[in-house]
């Protein structure tokens, strides 16, 4: 069964995208499916770590150093046509296509529609039409159900919410039914993506360093693309008790060592909701807002907002308020598990549906 997934990632779009795809992908192999991707090969991109994973990446030619996914929208006929370029060079028709890409929609599928056995759409946006036979959206949304009403065909199927969320195995293998949390904050986690283009780590560092508590141990994860990578890990030896980590493949452990995030949102949320890990979270992309703020109105995370509406200052006082109330923090991690089902998602059933599908 071959599959291919269509994504990118760059220093401007972030590496979530792929990260996603690569989780479903691992699980598709699992289950026997041969998985490639087709890359635009944009400044920061991920495809070396794509084939360091195992996978094939056929890439599509980088023509603008900037607005990456505006690029794609206005010339998606050229994103077209150098697709169909591969796929018409596979010895056989893709059983699948994958997109999950934020400047593509139905007049891209469309063109793909008869080079393809079936076409699935991974989005969150719910702003432009899908022709498309199954649609993913793994996030959380008081209307979740009507998002997508008018915008896919009337046979596509819905896989909505965080039950269907693409979880890499190593959060999967951990029992979930076990996890306690007692309020108590002697860790703290900072993540904000893989390549924090807003620079919210430091800031964050910042004030965990001006709050002077010696006995807290504070774990800082960067992606490989982070431009501020550098700095980061220097300002982290000089600061005590703060350790440096760099593309990780640990962080289900991590988190189940720290006993609250700091981070952005995205796909991280539901990692964090999986591990009823409680959090502060910083909306650093237009399309985490909505969820955010249905994660915060369960009482599951704490929204700093975007990143230009709080400061080392905001983080600081969430920070005492948290250390102070144990009883909020345990609050929290009970709500994690009104969002995310743990039994549910250990049974991956996206790879699931999508390899009944193409049976």
């Amino acid at each position: 069964m071959n599959i291919v997934i269509r994504t990118d990632s760059s220093v401007e779009i972030g590496t979530g995208h792929v990260m996603r795809c690569l989780t479903l992908a691992k699980q598709l192999m699992q289950f026997g499916a041969n998985v490639s991707f087709i890359c635009r090969d944009f400044p920061g991109n991920n495809s070396s770590y794509i084939k360091e994973q195992g996978f094939s990446v056929y890439k599509l030619r980088s023509r603008c150093t900037e607005h990456h996914w505006q690029w794609v929208k206005e010339y998606w006929e050229t994103d077209v046509e150098e697709t169909l370029a591969i796929l018409n060079g596979f010895n056989q028709k893709p059983h699948l296509l994958i997109v999950d890409h934020y400047g593509l929609d139905s007049r891209w599928e469309d063109k793909l529609r008869a080079h393809v056995k079936n076409i699935m759409v991974i989005d969150d946006l719910a702003d432009r039409p899908h022709n498309c036979d199954v649609l993913l959206d793994q996030n959380y949304y008081l209307n979740m159900r009507d998002r997508y009403r008018a915008l896919v065909p009337d046979a596509c199927f819905q896989l909505l919410g965080p039950n269907y969320v693409l979880l890499r195995d190593e959060f999967l293998s951990i029992d979930t039914e076990n996890i306690q949390r007692d309020g108590k904050i002697h860790n703290v986690l900072v993540f904000f993506g893989g390549t924090d283009p807003t620079a919210e780590t430091m800031k964050t560092l910042q004030a965990l360093h001006e709050l002077h508590f010696p006995s807290l141990a504070i774990h800082v994860v960067v992606g490989a693309t982070n431009p501020n990578k550098k700095q980061i890990k220097d300002v982290c030896a000089k600061m005590p008790q703060t350790f440096y980590y760099c593309q990780i493949d640990h962080m289900a452990d991590l988190m189940m060592k720290t006993d609250l995030a700091i981070g952005a949102g995205g796909t991280t949320t539901w990692e964090r909701c999986y591990l009823q890990l409680p959090s502060l979270t910083a909306i650093i992309a237009d399309n985490q807002v909505e969820v955010t703020k249905a994660v915060a109105a369960k009482g599951a995370t704490i929204s700093l907002g975007r990143t230009n509406e709080f400061d080392k200052e905001t983080i600081k006082k969430e920070m005492i308020s948290l250390i102070k109330n144990k009883e909020r923090l345990r609050e929290m991690s009970e709500n994690c598990k009104g969002i995310v089902d743990g039994s549910i998602v250990k049974g991956r059933p996206v790879a699931r549906f999508v390899m009944e599908l193409c049976l």
